[in-house]
């Protein structure tokens, strides 16, 4: 009898105590995050980590926004649309050399692989090498972007002047027909753009970005205004953690990621097979990182130099 007057006790101690907000494991609502997203097959790991659980496990509520260009995407973050928004890096250093956002970056995403950006012309357009691409019209997918500060450094390390080249603004999956149309030359691509324009226009690759001095060049990461990485740094740390996890298991096997390819980056499965992937990447490394600004610096689109270090969430 004493045993049963006990244990009432005990229950009605612990259903008290739960009713007050006292029992350790009462589950907390999880935190919401709102990130600008762009159709492309480097943001692969992020679609991992939203459909694969690894956000959920961390205690994350993701919802998601769609951005055309890495510049719209930083226009979604500072007019308060997002908390993170992916992005090329170039718009980021833009942004804070202007002293326009505090921009901070809290995860890396992919640098450029070998054969994995790059300019592409029609065999007709008599354009073979990079020597060929002076006076040109490039296709870009918009101005101070990773498109035109990649083709820029390719054209430097051959001696070719960038001044006289014109820039054309066009989205990546509207190169093709802009070649067809002869409304450009040739035109700047990422994988898997690069694979379908092959493939459906037998556009060749005549200048591989991912080499010389941009090789493993740093293309796309996450960024944050820094009122928001100060206010919740248990969700940035959250979301730093679940990016981490997911990187490395798209990294280890891509058919994670394939499907996850055909159903964001909107590409065929056949495509999504063969094209060359991005190095992926997710911890921020400061020395590597720097490496962009002090490009932006020396091509003009920077006036001043952007510290990398200040801007790194840890």
């Amino acid at each position: 009898m004493k045993r049963a007057v006990l244990a009432g006790l005990l229950a009605l101690l612990v259903t008290g105590c739960s009713a007050l907000g006292g029992s350790a494991s009462a589950p907390s609502a999880p935190l919401k995050l709102r990130v600008s997203m762009m159709s492309t097959i480097d943001t692969a790991p992020f679609w991992l980590a939203k459909d694969g659980g690894y956000f959920q496990r961390e205690g994350l509520d993701v919802s998601t926004t769609e951005a055309a260009t890495g510049q719209a995407s930083l226009t979604k973050l500072i007019g308060g649309e997002a908390d993170i928004a992916y992005s090329s890096y170039t718009p980021f250093f833009v942004a804070r050399s202007k002293g326009s956002a505090d921009i901070r970056l809290v995860a890396d995403a992919s640098s450029a692989g070998p054969g994995s950006t790059g300019v592409v012309a029609l065999p007709s357009s008599g354009i073979r090498s990079v020597a060929d691409l002076a006076g040109k019209r490039i296709g870009i997918s918009a101005p101070n972007t990773i498109a035109d500060t990649l083709t820029k450094s390719v054209l430097a390390d051959n001696h070719v002047d960038a001044s006289g080249v014109k820039w054309v603004p066009i989205p990546l999956p509207n190169t093709v027909a802009a070649l067809k149309n002869g409304d450009i030359d040739a035109g700047f691509l990422t994988e898997p753009f690069i694979t379908a324009a092959a493939r459906t226009a037998g556009a060749v690759l005549v200048a591989d970005t991912g080499t010389g001095s941009t090789v493993d060049f740093p293309t796309a990461g996450y960024g944050a205004l820094g009122s928001f990485t100060s206010a919740a740094p248990k969700a940035v740390a959250a979301f730093q953690r679940a990016m981490a996890a997911a990187t490395r298991d798209a990294a280890a096997d891509r058919t994670k990621i394939e499907p996850l390819m055909v159903k964001y980056a909107k590409i065929d499965a056949d495509t999504a097979g063969r094209t060359k992937l991005l190095t992926f990447q997710s911890t921020v490394d400061v020395r590597r990182l720097q490496r962009v600004p002090d490009l932006l610096l020396k091509t003009g689109v920077l006036a001043k130099p952007v510290d990398v270090s200040a801007m790194v969430v840890r």
